[in-house]
């Protein structure tokens, strides 16, 4: 195969103005004379390149700054219930403990709880769930608890329904946290936001499936304490 002539890579770009503009990468790469001149436009267009990618970088950055106070501040919460919980030994104590926690710390505009048999309360309350274990319902929730990790974003829709019944329109993102004992599920935790941006993959899952275990410990504990 013979050689490309400067000649005809130079015809090639005429002919094809957008060649640039498709590899940007190659834009960067070349050399323009010192001298002002024709050189300018393509000087200029190299410039252009540079401040998309420092924008784009910017707003990467904003981005991981806002994910990481986000997560500090979930951290902080989540310290606050811990603090909460290990003061309680009561289990009907410690289910209001947990909704007070759920609307003071996190600031949660919706919340349900689901307590499985045998990890039930005597209490009726419209953000408390109580099921039986085997539950119909169960089956929607069981990748959650077959992961172990929590999940952020938008939900299904028939699981919104079963969760916030009424309210589950208005709901535009949610977090889900499983709540595993050790011989299985005793429930779940379900936080509703009507702001798509609140909980989004992004979030720090890691942070509110510890919060899950450290409830579900609590509950065993209740339970243990008062079979």
């Amino acid at each position: 195969m013979s050689e490309i002539s400067a000649t005809e890579v130079a015809d090639y770009l005429r002919s094809n103005p957008e060649f640039l503009a498709e590899f940007p990468d190659l834009a960067l790469s070349l050399r323009t004379p010192r001298e002002n001149g024709a050189t300018t436009q393509l000087a200029s267009y190299q410039l252009d390149i540079l401040r998309d990618r420092v924008r784009g970088l910017e707003s990467r950055l904003r981005e991981l700054m806002t994910i990481a106070q986000d997560n500090e501040a979930l951290l902080q919460r989540l310290h606050l219930m811990a603090l909460r919980l290990l003061r309680i030994g009561d289990r009907r104590e410690g289910v209001l403990a947990i909704a007070a926690g759920l609307s003071e710390d996190f600031q949660a505009e919706h919340s349900r709880l689901v307590l499985i048999a045998p990890a039930r309360v005597d209490l009726l309350a419209p953000w408390l769930l109580q099921w039986e274990n085997g539950d119909a319902r169960m089956q929607q929730f069981g990748d959650l608890w077959s992961l172990s990790t929590a999940r952020c974003g938008r939900i299904k829709r028939e699981q919104l329904s079963c969760l916030f019944g009424e309210a589950a329109p208005g709901i535009a993102s949610a977090a889900l946290v499983p709540l595993l004992g050790e011989a299985g599920p005793v429930g779940l935790l379900a936080i509703g936001s009507t702001d798509e941006q609140r909980f989004h993959p992004g979030m720090a899952t890691d942070l509110l499936t510890r919060m899950g275990e450290m409830i579900a410990v609590a509950l065993q504990r209740w339970c243990q304490d008062h079979s």
